[in-house]
């Protein structure tokens, strides 16, 4: 006793066993002599990344971070402290634009990220001190506060609760902004505890703040007069998170916890994904390549000067004389120097201000997926959303696409088919059955429309209306989307196969009720045992009420719930019958409950459970057992001790609840449908028509998930499946694992060395002459793969089992836990050739592979919003999957890049002139253009162009890329952007450049090019060279756009005009801030020659000409030219009905409008 007081005094037992000691109201209990009430944090969520006072210095710490703002920085540097050839401004200011916009935008960003905060921070909540409520908030409270919460109120901090308004002490809460789940949750009070909670004085033990939201332990000493403190068990069903709303509730009263960036909410934030596209990558290294190329410059024109100096006469000219103290400078010095000079005058062959036009071209990009029509469902009134938008290219490169199965392939929209009692089968009446109700069909024809025994029967119908956490919700009006009336409920087929007869008044009443569940299939269960004469009438103060078809009110007394998880993969409850009977009911997986039950009773339910999976329905065995008064006394003991244990409960628990679960008796199963989701079985063929490989991850049983594929079309009736499962690796002669390497060696040989060579992207034979194989795997098996030792043989596994995943057409992986999915995921996405994975779910369990995805889709369905905010991408329904990959992700990956090579081969066409020029004026490094071409090429005269065209761009339109999937293939594994291609655009800019520089030099042969005989000189040279550099690229990039608005023409033209009016107001004025003004008048003269622009025309023409002749020769004329090529050259000439629209040319924005907005 001692020991515990001295720890709380002095915080010693939270360091010690990880725990913390709250209390209640801040009152001190009765065995602390010295109170000091424990420090923790407040209760303030900080989300945002600056403050006023550091968001200049860690802003630009992080900006300078990236190498390309790094190494301008450097230049600038150098620049300033160096005396280089070119003005500092040349380098400075673009590389301020492209930190002045960076920086603006992530202000914003974190702007919006302290608007968000001050929302949460300054809401006000209701605090009980002293017997009063006082309104404060919500940053002010204070763990160990007793704060009061409303309906419709979100709970300000993590509470422990102590009161609620309902007469069952119960409350409902919504988590749907924590873990995505959007049903009710019932949540309980801790009992005994006061009703007057000024009067209650109580600590609470509890684990240190940890971020699983469906796991707390704890525990509450409640004191009363001077007695032996009364101990009661805390877990998460007494625990309300910050973030989850009340509902159905009046108010509740509960104790402060966790706190500000101690909640459990604040823990699970994550901001946005980090995400780098392959696009990304390629920058990289083609930077790498054109930072050689500059340093390569950079040294070649670094020795030839003092080789050229080295000749006699040349190193010191009678007109240029060194000073004193330039012949005392060391020579390595200056050789440096120099060479450092050649760095800046070349540094514009790295385009800095591509990355801020990548930036922009993503964000904008982003805007139109958000504005798709197409994506909007009328249902929830949303459309697609953009989490990331850095990975919009991405969505045209995905090789890999893994799908879950319930909520993504299928609705989530559980409705009870049938179910089997003893063996046999009762179906629920409708228009096309001549049965009265049940029938027979798995077994022997001589016993069709038997039936189970009617204590058989109502054994079952009781275990629906027992075993499942359903509350009943009562409304003034019927409630749709939770229940129907009784005139869709019960007025079915009672259980002798008549129909139920049931008062009005009855029927009225449950016209007002609904049922709340955590889980639609619990709801679909309960409405199923009403069809047969069960109805569950609601949980008051811990007894279940069930109406009987003989409209008798059975009571049960709850005793325990064993609750669901994914590990047992069952659920059970305890109840007390009104004789006296203490019983067990059960219901779980047939791989969960059989290996519990008598074997005998196993086969006369197996048969009906397989067929029901393979018809595609989701199936629960259900189980009971009757307890002795012993078996229950030391059940009840062992659950009690279990939920007080602070270390090590939850495995505890599960060993009481394996104890308590055997030995059960199998009374029958169910069947509930979950329909496919709309056009489910289109959107998965046309994936795999365009090459992607679909795995579908999941964890319900094979039987079901197998039926699934089949009609979604990813196994075909020809496909040969290969099956890697616990029931193909039983064997009683071997081993598990010397069976499990048998079979992938078998499987091994067949699907991949006997396999004929494909194609590449190729993923489905369309011909009969090869086998198509689709792989099933199971966790269990899955296990024993991935987590073989490396040091032992069983490290070829892995190897060998993703050589076979990876020939096949599509993969099912059944019975998959949350970490196997992304386990699945991080696999495929290290294999050989790290192809791109995109993984697509709409439940709480689909996050992690989400996150561990190259890209990663959430659906807004039924299961809540955590897989859309963990999301890159979130889309209202499968279907549009098909359009944001074939048509967007299309799109985006060529207009980026298109942008990035032409970045490229517009900075070396302008770069490369100023390198031949060293050869002409002796290596001294004179600038060919002048200060302001330098600074303004990339930032005015030739960005906008490109940005519109990486915005608006189609080269094939949409109609053609949503019917012709193999479109899809010319793009895959980054073919824009190969070296193949990029070479293609490095041999493009060096012709250019030499075309350039060797043109004007030809014109410059007699430089007297005026009718006066007045010479041009050096800045005309680089002029002329700069007009046909900006007209030839500007124009090449027109000749590329292939879908014209009016946005592309007002860019183009713009841009050209901008710069022959800023060549003549620039050179027309004498400007007071330029102590030399090369450019004065020199434009304005330079137009003036007739042979001026002579050369002009005739370079910009020479330079386009190749471009012009293949545009001319090798693509057919005609309206539909580019569409018709390219459905004739890959559906042998089947054209469209939709790809009949105008031709790409003459199309408007407005024609955009209807397709891309």
């Amino acid at each position: 006793m001692l020991r515990r007081r001295l720890n709380r005094l002095l915080g010693g037992d939270e360091r010690r066993v990880d725990s913390r000691t709250v209390y209640v109201g801040h009152h001190s209990s009765p065995d602390s002599e010295g109170f000091i009430p424990p420090k923790f944090c407040d209760n303030r969520i900080v989300s945002s990344k600056y403050t006023v006072w550091n968001f200049l210095p860690k802003n630009l710490f992080e900006q300078f971070r990236r190498i390309a703002n790094f190494y301008f920085l450097i230049i600038f540097l150098v620049q300033v402290i160096v005396d280089t050839p070119t003005s500092p401004v040349t380098s400075g200011l673009p590389l301020f634009f492209v930190i002045t916009v960076t920086a603006i935008k992530q202000g914003y960003e974190d702007w919006l990220r302290h608007k968000a905060d001050n929302e949460v921070n300054k809401y006000l909540v209701t605090v009980l001190q002293d017997g009063q409520r006082i309104r404060t908030e919500s940053e002010k409270i204070k763990v160990g506060d007793v704060v009061e919460v409303e309906e419709d109120e979100t709970f300000p901090c993590d509470l422990i609760l102590l009161q609620s308004s309902r007469d069952d002490d119960t409350c409902f809460v919504t988590t749907a902004s924590l873990d995505g789940e959007s049903n009710h949750k019932t949540h309980y009070t801790v009992p005994d505890t006061e009703k007057d909670l000024e009067s209650l004085s109580a600590t609470i033990e509890c684990e240190q703040p940890q971020p699983d939201l469906y796991k707390f332990v704890g525990r509450m000493h409640i004191y009363k007069n001077n007695q032996e403190p009364i101990v009661r068990s805390l877990g998460p069903e007494n625990l309300l998170l910050k973030g989850a709303t009340l509902k159905n509730t009046q108010k509740i009263c509960g104790v402060a916890v966790y706190t500000g960036m101690e909640t459990k909410m604040a823990l699970n934030y994550q901001g946005k994904s980090q995400k780098r596209s392959v696009v990304e990558k390629s920058i990289n290294a083609f930077l790498l390549v054109y930072l050689c190329i500059l340093v390569s410059k950079a040294l070649v024109c670094t020795t030839l000067k003092y080789v050229w100096q080295g000749k006699p006469g040349q190193d010191e000219p009678w007109y240029n004389e060194k000073t004193q103290r330039e012949k005392d400078t060391n020579l390595y010095l200056k050789m440096f120097t120099d060479f450092l000079s050649f760095m800046v005058l070349f540094n514009f062959i790295i385009p800095v201000s591509m990355y801020v036009t990548v930036e922009m071209q993503k964000f904008l990009g982003s805007f139109f997926i958000t504005w798709d029509k197409d994506f909007f469902d009328s249902e929830i009134k949303e459309g697609a959303l953009v989490n990331t938008s850095d990975l919009n290219e991405e969505l045209g490169q995905v090789e890999y696409v893994f799908t879950d199965k319930t909520g993504t392939l299928t609705q989530n929209n559980m409705e009870f088919i049938e179910c089997c009692i003893d063996g046999f089968q009762y179906k629920h009446r409708d228009a096309s059955s001549e049965l009265d109700g049940f029938c027979v069909t798995d077994g022997p024809v001589s016993i069709l429309q038997q039936k189970a025994g009617r204590e058989k029967e109502e054994l079952f119908l009781r275990a629906l209306c027992l075993c499942h956490t359903v509350q009943v919700k009562e409304s003034t009006e019927p409630c749709p989307d939770q229940v129907d009336g009784l005139n869709n409920q019960v007025d079915c087929l009672g259980i002798d196969g008549d129909t139920l007869g049931i008062d009005g008044e009855l029927s009225h009443t449950q016209e007002q009720r609904g049922f709340i569940a955590s889980s639609p299939d619990e709801i679909a269960l309960v409405k199923g045992a009403m069809r047969y004469g069960f109805t569950f009438l609601g949980l008051e103060s811990k007894t279940m009420k069930i109406l009987n078809r003989n409209n008798d009110v059975e009571r049960y007394e709850l005793l325990h719930v064993l609750n669901f998880d994914p590990v047992r993969r069952r659920m059970s409850v305890i109840v007390r019958s009104s004789s006296g009977d203490t019983l067990l009911f059960c219901k779980g997986a047939d791989s969960s409950i059989f290996p519990r039950v008598r074997q005998e009773e196993v086969e006369r339910i197996r048969l009906h459970v397989e067929r029901n999976a393979t018809e595609g329905y989701r199936t629960l065995c259900v189980a009971y057992k009757l307890l002795s008064e012993g078996e229950y006394a030391q059940a009840d003991a062992g659950l009690r001790e279990a939920r007080l244990a602070l270390q090590d409960r939850e495995e505890k628990l599960m060993a009481v609840y394996n104890q308590v679960e055997t030995g059960m008796s199998l009374i029958g199963a169910t069947a509930v449908e979950d329909r496919l989701q709309e056009e489910a079985a289109e959107t998965m063929e046309a994936l795999q028509g365009a090459g992607m490989k679909v795995w579908v991850l999941t964890g319900d049983k094979m039987e079901t998930a197998k039926s699934t594929c089949y009609a979604c079309r990813l196994f075909q009736k020809n496909t040969e499946l290969l099956e890697l499962t616990v029931r193909t690796l039983d064997d009683e002669v071997r081993r598990r694992e010397e069976k499990l390497h048998e079979l992938l060696l078998e499987y091994h040989k067949k699907a991949v060395q006997d396999a004929p060579p494909a194609k590449a992207g190729i993923t489905r034979s369309w011909s009969s002459a090869s086998q198509d194989y689709g792989f099933i795997v199971d966790g269990a098996s899955l296990s024993m793969i991935l987590n073989s030792s490396p040091d032992s043989s069983n490290s070829r596994y892995k190897n060998l089992f993703l050589q076979i995943c990876q020939n096949c057409t599509a993969v099912l992986c059944c019975r998959m836990a949350p970490l196997q999915k992304a386990q699945i995921v991080k696999m495929v996405k290290n294999s050989k050739g790290s192809p791109i994975t995109l993984s697509i779910g709409d439940g709480a369990n689909d996050v992690s592979m989400i996150l561990e995805a190259h890209v990663g889709i959430g659906i807004k369905g039924k299961e809540g919003r955590q897989a859309v905010r963990n999301s890159d991408y979130a889309i209202p329904k499968l279907k549009h999957l098909k359009k944001l990959l074939l048509a967007h992700g299309h799109l985006y990956y060529v207009r980026i890049a298109h942008l990035v090579q032409y970045f490229f081969y517009k900075n070396l066409c302008f770069i490369l002139p100023q390198f031949l020029y060293q050869f002409f004026c002796g290596y001294s490094q004179q600038p060919l253009y002048d200060a302001a071409y330098l600074t303004m090429y990339n930032i005015c005269f030739t960005s906008m162009p490109i940005l519109a065209y990486s915005l608006l761009e189609q080269h094939i339109c949409i109609e053609v890329l949503l019917d012709n999937a193999t479109l899809y293939r010319e793009i895959a594994k980054n073919a824009m952007l190969r070296w193949r291609p990029f070479l293609y655009w490095t041999v493009l800019g060096l012709f250019h450049g030499l075309l350039f520089f060797f043109g004007v030099w030809y014109l410059f042969y007699n430089p007297a090019l005026q009718d006066n005989g007045q010479v041009f000189g050096n800045w005309s040279y680089g002029t002329i060279v700069f007009t046909v550099l900006v007209f030839t690229v500007t124009l090449k990039l027109a000749l590329d756009t292939r879908h014209w608005t009016w946005i592309n023409h007002f860019v183009i033209w713009g841009s050209l005009a901008f710069y022959v009016f800023f060549s003549f107001f620039w050179g027309g004025i004498i400007w007071p801030f330029l102590s030399q003004q090369r450019l004065y008048f020199v434009f304005a003269n330079m137009l003036s020659s007739v042979s001026a622009w002579l050369v002009i025309i005739l370079l910009i023409l020479l330079s386009l000409l190749p471009e012009i002749l293949l545009v001319v020769f090798r693509r057919p004329r005609g309206p539909h030219s580019r569409q018709k090529e390219l459905v004739d050259s890959r559906v042998g000439g089947l054209q469209s009905p939709r790809s009949s629209a105008r031709p790409l040319l003459m199309r408007t924005f407005s024609d955009e409008s209807s397709t891309v907005i």
